[in-house]
């Protein structure tokens, strides 16, 4: 599916992947972004760009993402990339920040692509692009919520392509590992750039991949994961 001429709804897009992602679809020639975040005032310069569209949403309102489904009736493409991450043992952690996670990363994701499949399908079609994670494949036990949750997430990913199959709809999973975001701060491993981590979901969209890579780590990690899930499982383990 190619961007140029297509209208974009891309979640979480004040910052990280998010608001590269903002970037990246107005230089391939999007028609519209609406530009979805918590508080649409911290967009910075892509909201100057008179084809972004500033909305306020949290995912996890279902009221709210009715009403923004309701209004923006032209999108084509779809981009989930909203999320959250809590530092929570499967032990030890608190089980209030557990189920925030699934609210967000599973349930809130979900959500979106719920209110939004018919109103790509009346567009005649078009793309939902989940943002998915490595750690989806094997988790990290320090946010074990998290990567349960986007497990979750991949699974309903898988779900989503064969329902929406035959409405001329295209889902993509995008397993991205450690990228330079405030969500990374405190890791002390190599990173990402999130522009090029744009870029390639971009690519991956418009060459019409179903699963996308979109680093070296993400890449590399996946092959490991094909090969001996084990050794993944124990170098994810290996991160706390």
């Amino acid at each position: 599916m190619q961007i140029n001429g297509n209208v974009v709804l891309v979640t979480g897009a004040n910052r990280g992947i998010g608001h590269a992602l903002v970037n990246a679809f107005l230089a391939r020639g999007a028609r519209k972004v609406y530009a979805a975040a918590r508080k649409p005032e911290t967009l910075g310069e892509p909201a100057l760009d008179a084809r972004v569209v500033p909305v306020e949403l949290d995912i996890t309102d279902l009221a709210r993402v009715a009403a923004v489904a309701a209004t923006a009736t032209d999108v084509t493409i779809l981009v989930n990339n909203a999320g959250s991450l809590a530092f929570a043992d499967p032990l030890g952690g608190d089980l209030a920040a557990i189920e925030a996670d699934w609210r967000t990363n599973y349930l809130g994701t979900l959500a979106m692509s719920r209110a939004f499949a018919p109103v790509l399908e009346r567009n005649g079609g078009g793309a939902l692009v989940n943002v998915l994670t490595l750690v989806a494949y094997a988790p990290v036990a320090a946010f074990a919520g998290y990567s349960a949750a986007k497990a979750a997430s991949a699974s309903t990913t898988t779900a989503l392509r064969a329902r929406l199959a035959d409405k001329k709809i295209m889902v993509h999973g995008v397993y991205p590992a450690a990228v330079d975001t405030d969500m990374s701060r405190d890791f002390a491993i190599p990173k990402a750039d999130p522009a090029a981590v744009a870029e390639a979901i971009l690519d991956g969209v418009e060459s019409g991949q179903t699963t996308i890579h979109p680093d070296p780590m993400s890449r590399n990690g996946y092959q490991l994961w094909r090969d001996d899930p084990a050794a993944l499982e124990a170098q994810m383990a290996a991160l706390g």
